[in-house]
């Protein structure tokens, strides 16, 4: 049976496309402005929006390729950026693997089990969460400077320390999974240890499985806060080879000379490795994001 539309249902329509174009366009143009100032020649902020002339130059730099210059001189990338590009892809992915398992054994705990303060550890944990980290930099130096002392792989200076430390904003996440749990019935692990299955094996096969999709989102959203988080790598990381690039990237911007042109060609460089895990985890997201939203 054929549907009847109302005579302003096609205006409608137009106009909800129209807005949805709109919003797109404001959302992508400082992508696009990136981009544009990437292939500029010379290092300026300001200038057309589309290049009359347009340069791969800082793209070359960004990626460790020497070039001839007008001057007929060889330029050679100032900055190790794909080393900094990989020290990002490295500290994140790791956090972001620790950061899911932490949270998921933690939350089934919360989710399944019983104990003594529960519900206060719970609140506990997300009112702290509420402080941003930026607060807790001289701690957070001062723990891992005297760790570094006894651990020299988890002082200061070390990879292993950023990583450790971005593993302790999960309280977030730990409600996020809780919620999801309280989604699955309890009754399909019950029904597995009545098989002769241990809790472990139970968590492990039967509850782990059906919980990729908000596994994969917390993973997605704890990579990405890897890659773009600047103050705690600013003050554990000093050394050049060590950088992140979200921290080496201040380099570009210096007093005497802004290198707006490399810094953003190293910016665009740097969503890649976000835009290749979304891509790779999109199936889950939606259903990881709603899952867990009417229960718990």
């Amino acid at each position: 049976m054929a549907m009847v539309q109302g005579k302003g249902h096609k205006w409608r329509l137009v106009a909800a496309h129209a807005a949805l174009a709109a919003f797109c366009t404001l959302i992508l143009f400082p992508l696009f402005m990136v981009v544009s100032i990437s292939l500029r020649p010379g290092n300026y902020a300001t200038g057309d929006i589309i290049p009359s002339v347009m340069t791969l130059d800082h793209w070359k730099l960004a990626l460790g390729i020497k070039f001839l210059g007008d001057d007929g001189q060889w330029v050679t990338p100032p900055f190790p950026v794909l080393l900094w590009l990989w020290n990002s892809v490295k500290i994140a992915g790791l956090s972001a693997l620790l950061v899911v398992a932490i949270s998921t054994t933690a939350a089934f705990a919360f989710a399944r089990m019983q104990f003594r303060l529960k519900n206060p550890i719970l609140n506990s944990m997300l009112l702290l969460q509420m402080f941003p980290p930026v607060l807790a930099l001289v701690g957070i130096f001062a723990i891992f400077d005297t760790i570094g002392s006894y651990v020299p792989a988890l002082g200061v200076e070390t990879h292993a320390a950023v990583v450790l430390s971005y593993a302790g904003g999960i309280a977030l996440h730990i409600w996020t999974i809780r919620s999801y749990f309280f989604t699955i019935p309890a009754e399909i692990e019950e029904c597995a240890v009545v098989d002769g299955a241990s809790h472990f094996q139970s968590f492990i096969y039967v509850l782990l499985p059906m919980a990729v999709p908000i596994l994969m989102v917390v993973f997605v959203l704890a990579f990405i806060g890897g890659m773009i988080e600047y103050p705690i790598a600013s003050i554990l990381l000093r050394q050049v080879d060590h950088l992140t690039l979200a921290v080496g990237s201040r380099y570009f911007l210096y007093e005497q000379k802004y290198l707006w042109g490399d810094f953003a060609a190293a910016a665009v460089l740097s969503g890649l490795p976000i835009t290749v895990v979304f891509l790779l985890a999109q199936r889950w997201i939606v259903s990881g994001l709603t899952a867990g939203g009417v229960k718990g």
